[in-house]
């Protein structure tokens, strides 16, 4: 009995802290492209590194994700 209240309790604070968890502002800064993925791609990598690992050995290629590309400068005065 101890050990399933133990799991519960476990599996509980799990899901608090997955669903609790700020999300990254820059966790889609790159995207990997190519004809397999389309435009603008598989836009999760945070890191251009973390994008040419997953696209290495294939025929696909990695870009800047094209909202920060295309994203409107502000002033701040």
């Amino acid at each position: 009995m101890r050990h399933t209240i133990l799991t519960l309790a476990s599996f509980a604070a799990l899901l608090a802290a997955t669903f609790s968890a700020p999300a990254h502002a820059a966790s889609d800064r790159y995207c990997l492209q190519g004809r397999t993925w389309g435009y603008p791609g598989n836009c999760q990598f945070a890191s251009y590194q973390q994008c040419l690992a997953t696209a290495s050995g294939t025929s696909s290629y990695c870009g800047i994700n094209p909202r920060y590309a295309f994203a409107q400068q502000r002033d701040y005065y």
